[in-house]
């Protein structure tokens, strides 16, 4: 039997700044980043939208031959059934019933929805000899891979201030991958509905520690330190490499294969690292006092101030 294909998975809420730490990690040698990879099998199968090198998912090279290996070609995946799939078990509120195993019939469901995913990371790990990052941050997938033994998972929990989340999704954001106009916004949350996804998605991240490694990596944390910070997610992911792109301020990016994410995945070059705080001078005064009120018990164990 194969070892176990490692695999570093960014799990919080969107907003939270994983694509940058995920950008940051994929120029070590020895580590491979996917981007969001929950979002594969629509955004890139389906809607064909734009690898982070800029080709369309099916013309991107790399994700060719992912899919060569990994199922014998993308068509043979079927991804009106994963779609079904991961309305059925990976959803926050599935969480639960996936913990627990039952029913049978959806404990079915979770291995053949976690299979694919087995078979796509063995598949870019073979390619790239690399450990592989997932910046899914969907909590609840990261429940389903737990489950299976063929993956060793690690987990890098990513907190940022609950009040700068809630600010970032009431902004208006383009999405430069869509290849149509329906898709070509980012959606927008009201303060409540992400205040509750804050509270919900850090709670069942912190349940994880139970059953697999789980690193907190703060995003304050991670603009202040960026080259600390992103050597103590290699020691996690038991990878010894230098991090010399990585400055005081500014963090060098080449090209990426990420299948999804934030836009800033298309972002090359010198590319600077500064706290993104414009919701302590923009974010309506409603706003932060309904955000920091209900969200009040974690902003505090995670070292916000009220």
């Amino acid at each position: 039997m194969s070892a176990p294909v490692r695999v570093v998975f960014l799990a919080g809420v969107g907003r939270s700044g994983t694509t940058l730490v995920e950008r940051t990690l994929a120029e070590v040698d020895g580590v491979t980043a996917l981007g969001e990879v929950m979002h594969l099998w629509d955004r890139g199968l389906v809607r064909g939208e734009l690898c982070g090198c800029g080709a369309p998912f099916r013309d991107c090279p790399f994700w060719h031959e992912v899919g060569e290996l990994a199922f014998g070609g993308w068509d043979h995946v079927d991804a009106a059934r994963m779609a079904h799939l991961k309305a059925r078990v990976d959803r926050a509120t599935r969480v639960p019933a996936v913990a627990s195993g039952r029913p049978r019939s959806l404990a079915a469901e979770v291995r053949e929805y976690a299979d694919h995913y087995v078979r796509l990371y063995r598949a870019a790990s073979e390619l790239t000899g690399g450990v592989v990052v997932d910046s899914s941050k969907q909590v609840s997938l990261a429940w389903c891979l737990q489950t299976r033994p063929e993956i060793d998972l690690r987990v890098v929990h990513c907190v940022r201030d609950s009040r700068g989340v809630a600010y970032s999704w009431s902004k208006d954001v383009a999405r430069p991958e869509a290849v149509s106009e329906e898709y070509g916004r980012m959606p927008r949350y009201s303060a409540p509905a992400v205040s509750a996804l804050w509270l919900l998605h850090n709670a069942e991240i912190e349940a994880l520690r139970r059953r697999v490694p789980v690193q907190r990596l703060r995003y304050e944390d991670f603009v202040a330190d960026p080259a600390r910070v992103t050597r103590d997610v290699l020691e996690l992911a038991e990878v010894d490499a230098p991090v010399d792109h990585v400055g005081a301020d500014t963090i060098l990016l080449g090209s990426s294969h990420s299948c999804a994410g934030n836009p800033m995945r298309f972002r090359t070059g010198a590319v600077p690292v500064r706290a993104d705080e414009a919701w302590r001078a923009s974010a309506p005064h409603r706003q932060r006092r309904a955000v920091t009120a209900l969200t009040a018990p974690l902003l505090a164990r995670y070292g916000y101030p009220l």
